[in-house]
């Protein structure tokens, strides 16, 4: 009981706190004055428009967010933060709900940046990012969610090494990414932690810790060849004899065959049933296998530490979604940039997780709608037109 309260308080402490430096949920209709489209990025016939919309299937109509609307388009659109954000020794709590409606989902991103200053009018694929979270998906096999960071250090943006999964349904998703002050990071899907670990691990940040010794190499003799050929067996007399085809011996002269005007009659030749091919000799065990050889390692003399691979929000001003979708209807909602995950999840109680029970109903509802009644059984058809008559 006494570390439940001590946890209890601390997590009381922790969303006191807590600071929100950009939180939007759509609800109202000034949501207009306080994002900027992308006007100069492209020409205007090549961007889609933004629906003001609770999308097909919701519990709450008046809860609303913007959806992509145009098929084949590009998108752009930001929105500053309520004040200037470095995370120095805080975590970077980045969350928001999206909901792709398209059936199916073909090509286009579903994600969301944290960026620096910028130009808003501008804003695009081009511009330099921060972070860049949330799903992709194009086709069948490239399908994931992207955690990406820029690292000043390499000039670089470093996707995450190992895929991250994404939810490929047309009902809302919550996807939150923490970044911590020890190096750590994690993603929530809808709560639930799908990957976590060290920053050093799952990104290139850093030049390795190890690198092979220059001045080694495998030694001359040293033997890798697992198997070698059987010194005692032999190839067996007349192997070589053999013939690759014969001639068919259930062919026979055609009687109008002329040899004057034919020439001589010879059989086709058919594949050999006693040919064996190449002969190669059975392998074996190498006696004087040593094993692969292991390159010997020694310390990278180029590498070096970084303590603050977490600060991955510096002077960050803006949230921007830029991205192409050949197939329109993804339905961003619910972000939230903050420094506390408990303030995060009580945005999340407040949005996603109202929403998402009524919306799943409405969604079943309107497909048994959809769904053709079975047809009647011929039999029973026939018995009740037989039953009107009598």
């Amino acid at each position: 009981m006494i570390y439940q309260s001590i946890w209890t308080i601390l997590a009381i402490i922790s969303v006191a706190s807590a600071k929100v430096y950009f939180k939007e949920d759509f609800n109202d209709a000034g949501w207009k004055s306080r994002w900027t489209v992308s006007t100069e990025w492209k020409p205007k016939d090549q961007m889609g428009e933004w629906a003001w919309t609770a999308g097909k299937y919701f519990g709450d109509e008046d809860d609303k967010g913007i959806q992509t609307s145009t098929n084949a388009r590009s998108y752009g659109i930001s929105a500053p933060l309520s004040e200037e954000f470095t995370n120095l020794n805080k975590e970077i709590v980045f969350q928001f709900s999206v909901k792709n409606e398209q059936k199916p989902f073909d090509c286009g991103g579903a994600y969301i940046k944290l960026l620096g200053d910028m130009d808003q009018s501008s804003f695009g694929g081009e511009t330099p990012y921060q972070i860049m979270f949330g799903p992709d998906m194009c086709g069948s096999q490239n399908r994931r969610t992207h955690v990406i960071f820029n690292y000043p250090a390499k000039n670089d943006n470093l996707l995450i090494k190992e895929d991250v999964k994404v939810e490929t349904d047309d009902l809302t998703h919550l996807y939150t990414l923490v970044v911590r002050p020890d190096n750590t990071f994690e993603v929530f899907i809808d709560h639930e932690s799908v990957r976590t670990g060290s920053l050093e691990t799952a990104f290139d940040f850093l030049l390795p810790k190890e690198i092979p010794d220059p001045s080694q190499s495998k030694p001359a003799d040293w033997v890798d060849k697992k198997m070698i050929a059987d010194p005692e067996d032999k190839k067996p007399e007349g192997f070589d004899d053999i013939p690759r085809e014969i001639a068919d011996p259930d062919a026979t002269r055609p009687d109008d065959w002329d040899d004057e005007e034919d020439g001589e009659w010879e059989a086709p030749s058919i594949p050999n049933p006693e040919y064996k091919g190449q002969w190669k000799p059975k392998q074996i065990p190498n006696p004087e296998y040593k094993g692969e050889w292991v390159h010997p390692t020694i310390a990278n003399p180029d590498y070096k530490v970084d303590t603050e691979l977490y600060l991955r929000a510096n002077k960050a001003k803006y949230v921007g979604i830029e991205l192409w979708q050949v197939t329109s209807g993804t339905l961003f909602d619910d972000i939230i940039v903050t420094d506390s995950l408990e303030e995060a999840k009580t945005h999340a109680n407040a949005t996603f997780d109202k929403k998402k029970g009524p919306e799943k109903e409405a969604r079943d509802e309107a497909e048994k709608k959809d769904t053709p009644a079975p047809a009647e059984d011929d039999d029973e058809q026939v018995e009740d037109h037989d039953h009107d008559e009598l």
